[in-house]
């Protein structure tokens, strides 16, 4: 049969005074140890022994002693209370500079793109803070998985979270690689995309995402056709660089495939442009000192690498 527990308010009342009485064996000793009056002390001490029912200390005009209650009490309640006290400790310490555990739910793509270089040297300036990434396409819950912060796509950003960008906007750019068109036309036109075969991606939602354009200042959103779903960014690139189609991609991916020649893009006039991607968090409040010194690097380094240094 379930039970409801629940803590007394009041409960850990007069333990400390208790313990250092015990520990001098003196009222006025644990009065000068705690920086109280006698007269409080003895106060905190009838208030416990009426709480819990029994005599804890014997007393007589020339020493205090413990009662088998008090013994048994002593026993239990020491170790307990410094326990407490050594956790307390703990997470002062993380609400006083940046340790502990940080926590980001990151898609897979950006891992070596971005966030790499990101984390090398957040690491080496925050000797005390372990970060742990967790590379999954789904938009988790932060708060509820026990993440610290998230990275992703600005459109995927809900508007309730805090966002800090970690790079500029970028475009959505369509590419393949110069063996897929060496059978077929470049196409010019987006209706063109019908005779293409188009590498899609599955949300994680589990639909198939539209591929989006920009027509003259009109955004447009197509589905289109092809052999290959793949469940990412990365997939899709990769099936691009394999001549299997075309992929629409963030036009950072793509950088390094159209600066080596592996990727060819196309229908360039109708690439829309995005917000870029975000850091983002739940709250300005309460933000612990591990992620507000993310989040400072993080502004750094974005400022140095927009300004050029």
């Amino acid at each position: 049969m379930k039970q409801n527990f629940t803590v007394r308010q009041g409960a850990l009342d007069g333990v400390e005074v208790f313990l250092s009485v015990a520990e001098h064996r003196s009222f006025r000793g644990a009065a000068a140890a705690l920086g109280v009056t006698p007269s409080a002390v003895s106060q905190a001490v009838r208030v416990l022994e009426a709480r819990i029912g029994a005599t804890l200390f014997i007393r007589t005009t020339r020493s205090v002693g413990l009662t088998e209650a008090g013994e048994r009490f002593l026993a239990r309640a020491k170790p307990a209370f410094e326990e407490l006290v050594a956790a307390s400790e703990v997470a002062r310490g993380l609400g006083e500079r940046p340790s502990g555990l940080l926590r980001l739910s990151v898609p897979r793509a950006v891992v070596p793109i971005l966030l790499e270089p990101l984390i090398a040297s957040f690491c080496e300036a925050n000797p005390e803070v372990e970060v742990e990434i967790s590379a999954s396409k789904e938009l988790i819950d932060l708060a509820a998985e026990g993440f610290d912060a998230g990275i992703r796509l600005g459109q995927f950003v809900a508007a309730d979270m805090v966002a800090v960008p970690l790079t500029a906007p970028f475009r959505f750019v369509v590419v393949g690689s110069p063996g897929y068109f060496v059978a077929r036309n470049r196409p010019e036109h987006i209706d063109d995309l019908r005779t293409h075969a188009c590498i899609r991606w599955r949300r994680s939602g589990g639909a198939l995402a539209l591929w989006s354009f920009n027509d003259n200042g009109q955004p447009i959103e197509v589905a289109v056709t092809g052999p290959f779903i793949a469940s990412d960014f990365l997939g899709m690139l990769g099936a691009a660089n394999a001549g299997i189609g075309l992929a629409q991609l963030p036009e950072p991916m793509a950088a390094e495939g159209l600066r080596t020649g592996k990727l060819v893009r196309v229908l360039d006039a109708y690439a829309p442009m995005i917000p870029g991607v975000f850091l983002y968090y739940p709250s300005r409040r309460q933000i612990m000192p591990k992620l507000r010194a993310f989040i400072d690097h993080v502004k750094s380094r974005t400022a140095i690498t927009q300004n050029g240094h």
